[in-house]
């Protein structure tokens, strides 16, 4: 039963969109990588993406449930956010969304599998 539930629970995902100050994305990636290591109960993984020549980026991250975002907020993850303000021209467009499927690639066949959050 409890595989049953677990396939009906939907994962969260935190979406951060935002630009950051000409030749800063790099310094950017960095302290996010930096945060994001911070983080344990609940976290199921994050991508940094960069549009192509240029210095905005869509930063995502994987939780289990919005709790456990603010359950992994700490002293070190706040002090590298705050480092980080300052290199964003404006503070990030951010929201979370509900992950409702997910499509991983089968190695070994032309088929994939669909997974319905």
């Amino acid at each position: 039963m409890s595989e049953f539930l677990d396939f009906l629970k939907h994962q969260f995902a935190y979406v951060a969109i935002g630009e950051f100050r000409p030749g800063k994305f790099s310094e950017a990636q960095q302290l996010f990588e930096a945060a994001v290591s911070t983080y344990n109960q609940g976290f199921e993984g994050a991508y940094l993406l960069q549009e192509s020549n240029s210095d905005r980026g869509i930063a995502v991250i994987f939780w289990d449930n919005i709790d456990d975002m603010d359950a992994n907020r700490n002293e070190v993850c706040e002090a590298i956010f705050a480092k980080m303000a300052h290199l964003f021209i404006k503070p990030p467009v951010t929201n979370f969304y509900e992950v409702c499927s997910k499509i991983d690639p089968q190695r070994n066949s032309p088929e994939r599998e669909l997974t319905t959050a």
